[in-house]
């Protein structure tokens, strides 16, 4: 496999100023980092809660809400 040195990338980076133009360029960009970063997330399953912790915690929140509400009546 071929080496890419520093003319191959600045031929690519003018390509993409070329196309995408300098006002659309940075937000190429970033979208195609966030798609990135999302699809990396997603293959290692970093940032998401199993759906068994998801259930637990439904009904500790709600039981959490009743006793703040059952509080509040008998503070009034």
């Amino acid at each position: 496999m071929p080496n890419i040195g520093p003319m191959e990338i600045a031929i690519v980076a003018i390509v993409a100023l070329l196309i995408f133009g300098p006002k659309r360029l940075p937000e190429a960009g970033r979208g195609l980092g966030r798609g990135l970063r999302e699809f990396k997330e997603g293959i290692t399953g970093r940032g998401q809660e199993p759906a068994a912790e998801l259930e637990a915690a439904q009904p500790v929140a709600a039981a959490q809400s009743v006793a703040a509400e059952t509080v509040a009546a008998r503070v009034d």
